[in-house]
This record gives structure tokens, C-alpha cells and sequence, in this order.
């Protein structure tokens, strides 16, 4: 057996770990870093970035499909699925070589294997030990299913999707979350029907109530179909096909089910719970700083219960390697933290919803300006609106809004919130025109009792 030391140890090379890792390099800390696949984890190989490479294929799609209504004669001759993987394995490709060289460079040892947390501050790989001053678990998480429903064959979930080499006719989308309805948003441009089942009472429920009357409304107009409400009872697959039954005894027929119920902490089998760590329901609990019930052991990520968000995993990294270093970060405010739905019409929000507001603050006031008063919006020819809730009296909490491209609007509105700004304080603040952004201002506008092109 091995021994290898260093200041820091991090087991998972995903954007918790790596964020971690380039950090630590840079306060002068030596690093080890231990990935069992490939650097970039699940965010950069088989989530945020892939997909987002596939909807914009399909934003590629409806605009060749739809050029007539601005005067282009264009029209779509089909989708080439072997030319869009290849475009999208080109995009992970540069980002992985880029991010293997950041880690190179920062004279970060890069160790590949499996790893496993034998207590203390140490992590096993290959017969190899490694023991740093911190260790820092960042293992990410997996695609869930249902227990009892086997991935495999013509049921399969965001992992299998991204690496098709098909487009299906018929798809059913079992989850209207995030990853169910980017996914359905993109078979729907690629030319194929789609179906999403959701237990809950609407689409991208974890979102204001606003945003998935948008989206519903779109997707309605989209030809996109959705039962909310009801339950998934069970499927079943032959060569030529899936038969999807629901508790209300409809039974669904489709080439695919697309199973997109959420994400689960990879934390089993690694020694977790055997090194003592407080757990629960496999995720791994810590303070505000990430620090768990283990000295000198941090934990980041999808592993550590809240959001799963890529950008959020590269904070608490950030942080983690900060406060090691002595630098005492301020801890992250989860609401704080923006959230992207890149289907179309996308969703962005930061903050509280008007009914999380309600019960922190009692009373709350809110503004709805619709995109229909924005010039660019018109331009681009995108409908939705953007919602601002406040406390009474008191600062934004809250911002939602939904429309094409919308998500590129979500860095001010961060700004807005974790900066506790009242609405007098954004209103005088000029916002370029034509730009979407300017339809921020315009909202802010409203909510500070001077509209503009706004009604009310």
C-alpha cells in the first residue's frame, strides 16, 4: 500500500471538485485530485452542456422552419442526428481539452480511478492512498429511475438520450422538471410527437406558478402534449416499441420513454457511511460552509442537499478552497443562487416564488410586465413576461421571467436579489434599447410606480 500526501484532497473531478481544485492551486495549496471517469463530470459530458448544444441544433431547426414569417425563404429538409452529435461532441471536446489543460498547468495532481473514503482524510484509488490536511467529496450524482422500472432497450433516461443516434417518432417524457421538458422541447423541433407525464399539478412545478402557465400556454401552442396530475403505473417494451400505463388507466404508446424524474447523491458504496459521515437519504449533510460532521471534511455538489446546479457546485467549491485557505467566504444564499430551464420558451428565476414570499413575509407585492411591451421581444418574435415579487416596503425577492433567450437576462437579476435592492434603487439604472434587458428595467419601472410601456 501507497501513501501520497498533500494540503488538499478531492475525490470527484465534476464542476464542485475541479472549481475546488483550480482554487486551492491558486492560494498555493497542492492538490489531488481523484476522477473516476472524465474530468468535467456529469455537467460537461452528460448534462448542462450537451444538452444545451441539442437545443440550440433545435433553435437552429425551428428558425430554418419558421424563416417565412420574417421574410427568409428557408424550410427545414430534415435533421442530420449524426452531424448534431458530432457538433456537440466537437463543443464537450474543446471545453475538455481546455479545462485538462487549466488542471495541467495548475500543477494539480490528477489522479484517474475509482475512489474510496477509508475515514480520517484519506481516499483509496488502486492500492494507492492518498491523505490530505481537508479532504473534499464532490462524487456528483446519477439519473434516477423508479424502482422497478429497469433502464435498458427502449426505456432509458437523460444519459442514453444525449447519445442517440436516432430521432424517434414518438416519445413519452416521464417528469415535467427541467431535464423533461429541455428534452421534449428538443424532439418536438427535431420532428417527433411527445407526450409528458407529471405527477404533480404542473409543468416545471418547482418553479412560480406564472412560469408553467407560460410554458403550458407554449407548449400547447407547440403541438407539445402534457398530463400533469396523474401518475406513471408502470411500462412495458417489445421490438417495435413502449406501451406507458398510468394510474388513471390510460395507457400511452411511444418508440422512447425518456425517464427524467430527478437526480440522485453518488455516495453509495464509497465508504461513506462506514467513515461515520451524517447522511441522509444518501446525501451528504453539512453546514453553511460545507463542512461536514467529520474534521477537516467538506462536501460539494450534487452530493449535498439543494439545488443541483453545475454553477452552484462551482461556488461551494470556490468557497470551500477559500475558507481553507483561511479566507472566510460569505456563505451562499441557495435562493440566491439563479436557475435556467433552456426549453423554448426558456425559464429563469433567482430567488423566492410569490408563494414562498407570502409565507416569509406575510405580505408581498408583485408586477407582471409582459414581453409583448419589448421591442427586441417583438423582433424576435417571442411571447412570455417577467414577474417581480417584493416584500412590502422592502427589497426584490424574486424574479421570474420566461420567454426565448430569457436566461441570458438572469445575471442582472441575481445582482437584483442577492444585492437586496428595492425597486427605487433599479429603476433609474438605463437599460440599452432595443435589448430583452431592457425589459427588466421596464418591470422594475412599473413595480416602482412609474410605467412606461407598461399597462397598469
Amino acid at each position: 500500500m501507497t501513501d501520497t500526501s498533500a494540503d488538499l484532497v478531492i475525490l470527484g473531478g465534476g464542476s464542485g471538485g475541479y472549481a475546488c481544485a483550480l482554487r486551492a492551486a491558486k492560494l498555493g495549496q497542492s492538490v489531488v485530485l481523484i476522477e473516476k471517469d472524465k474530468l468535467g463530470g456529469t455537467c460537461l459530458h452528460r448534462g448542462c452542456i450537451p444538452t444545451k448544444a441539442l437545443l440550440h441544433a433545435a433553435e437552429v431547426a425551428d428558425s430554418a422552419r419558421e424563416g417565412d414569417q420574417f421574410g427568409v425563404k428557408s424550410s427545414l429538409e430534415g435533421i442530420d442526428i449524426n452531424g448534431v452529435n458530432s457538433y456537440k461532441d466537437t463543443v464537450v471536446s474543446g471545453l475538455y481539452k481546455g479545462l485538462a489543460g487549466l488542471v495541467k498547468h495548475g500543477g494539480i495532481n490528477l489522479v484517474e480511478g475509482t475512489g474510496r473514503f477509508v475515514g480520517g482524510t484519506t481516499v483509496e484509488v488502486n492500492g494507492t492512498r492518498y491523505t490530505g490536511k481537508n479532504l473534499v467529496l464532490a462524487t456528483g450524482s446519477y439519473a434516477k429511475s423508479i424502482p422497478g422500472l429497469e433502464i435498458g432497450g427502449r426505456i432509458l433516461t437523460s444519459d442514453q438520450a444525449l447519445t442517440l443516434d436516432f430521432i424517434p417518432n414518438k416519445v413519452v417524457v416521464l417528469g415535467g422538471g427541467v431535464i423533461g421538458v429541455e428534452f421534449a422541447s428538443v424532439w418536438k423541433s427535431f420532428g417527433a410527437e411527445v407526450t409528458i407525464v407529471e405527477a404533480l399539478p404542473r409543468l416545471v412545478p418547482a418553479e412560480d406558478e406564472f412560469a408553467s402557465k407560460h410554458v403550458e400556454r407554449a407548449f400547447r401552442k407547440r403541438g407539445i402534449k402534457f398530463k400533469t396530475g396523474v401518475r406513471f403505473a408502470g411500462a412495458t417494451q417489445s421490438d417495435s416499441g413502449v406501451t406507458v400505463s398510468l394510474e388513471n388507466g390510460e395507457q400511452l404508446e411511444a418508440d422512447l420513454l425518456l425517464v427524467a424524474i430527478g437526480r440522485g447523491p453518488s455516495t453509495a458504496n464509497l465508504g461513506y457511511e462506514e467513515a461515520g459521515l451524517n447522511m441522509d437519504r444518501g446525501f451528504v449533510l453539512t453546514d453553511e460552509k460545507l463542512r461536514t460532521n467529520l474534521p477537516n471534511v467538506f462536501a460539494v455538489g450534487d452530493i449535498v442537499p439543494g439545488l443541483q446546479l453545475a454553477h452552484r457546485g462551482f461556488q461551494q467549491g470556490i468557497l470551500v478552497a477559500e475558507e481553507i485557505a483561511g479566507l472566510n467566504p460569505r456563505p451562499i444564499d441557495e435562493a440566491g443562487i439563479p436557475r435556467v430551464t433552456y426549453c423554448e420558451p426558456e425559464v429563469a428565476s433567482v430567488g423566492l416564488t410569490e408563494a414562498q414570499a407570502k409565507e416569509k413575509y406575510g405580505e408581498v407585492q408583485t408586477i407582471t410586465y409582459d414581453l409583448a411591451g419589448n421591442g427586441k421581444s417583438q423582433i424576435l418574435k417571442t411571447k412570455g413576461a417577467i414577474k417581480l415579487v417584493k416584500a412590502t416596503d422592502g427589497p426584490v425577492v424574486g424574479v421570474h421571467m420566461v420567454g426565448s433567450r430569457v436566461g441570458e437576462l438572469i445575471g442582472e437579476g441575481q445582482l437584483i436579489y442577492n444585492w437586496e435592492a428595492y425597486a427605487d434603487d433599479v429603476a433609474p439604472l438605463i437599460h440599452a434599447h432595443p435589448t430583452q434587458n431592457e425589459a427588466l428595467g421596464e418591470a422594475f419601472l412599473a413595480l416602482a410606480g412609474k410605467p412606461l410601456h407598461a399597462h397598469g
